[in-house]
């Protein structure tokens, strides 16, 4: 799992001021549970151990 715990209420007030989002408290709260579920599920997937050189992949232009 992820080595840092994310405060969501806070980023989602600091958010909200940032992006003028008039957000009341039930929604802040259901956001802040979603966020906190969508980060547990990628937290598996930011945990695979990469290279520290990937090959990149190739760059196609029209």
């Amino acid at each position: 799992m992820m080595n840092k715990t994310i405060d969501w209420p806070s980023y989602i007030t600091q958010m909200s001021l940032l992006l003028d989002l008039q957000l009341d408290a039930s929604r802040q709260d259901e956001l802040a549970l979603q966020l906190a579920r969508i980060a547990d599920i990628a937290a598996p997937l930011m945990a695979y151990p990469l290279d520290d050189r990937q090959e990149v992949g190739g760059v196609w232009k029209l």
